[in-house]
C-alpha cells in the first residue's frame, strides 16, 4: 500500500509545528486540483498518512498545501507566507512518499524524505 505523510518542523523555534492544516490534491486529466485529502499536523508536526486505507495512488501530479498563515496568527508570529504549496510528480505509485517541510516565518525549505 502506498502512502503520502509530511513531517513540518518550526526551524526558528526548533520544535515541531503541530496544528497546521494540509490538504492534499491531484492534477486531473481537465487541469484541475481535485481535493482527495485534509488534516491537521499532531503534537509531533506530522500526518502519518493523508490518505485513508481503501485510496490507492495513480501516477500523476500532486500538491499538499499548508496554511502557514494561521500557524503563524496563533503563535503571535508575523510571516509573509500565507500558505505553502508543494507540487511533486508520482511515477511510482507503490512507493511511499514522505514530505518535510523547514518552516519559518520568512523561508521555506522541502525535499523528498524517507
Amino acid at each position: 500500500m502506498s502512502t503520502i505523510s509530511t513531517h513540518v518542523l518550526d526551524i526558528v523555534r526548533g520544535r515541531p509545528a503541530s496544528g497546521i492544516t494540509v490538504s492534499l490534491h491531484k492534477l486531473s486529466s481537465s487541469n484541475q486540483w481535485e481535493p482527495l485529502a485534509i488534516g491537521t499536523t499532531d503534537v509531533d508536526g506530522r500526518i502519518r498518512d493523508m490518505l485513508d486505507l481503501r485510496h490507492v495512488l495513480t501516477t500523476g501530479t500532486y500538491r499538499l498545501s499548508y496554511e502557514t498563515a494561521d500557524y503563524f496568527r496563533a503563535l503571535g508570529t508575523a510571516s509573509f507566507f500565507a500558505e505553502v504549496a508543494v507540487t511533486f510528480l508520482i511515477e511510482k505509485p507503490m512507493e511511499h512518499y514522505h514530505i518535510p517541510l523547514l518552516l519559518s516565518p520568512y523561508a521555506y525549505s522541502t525535499y523528498r524524505g524517507t
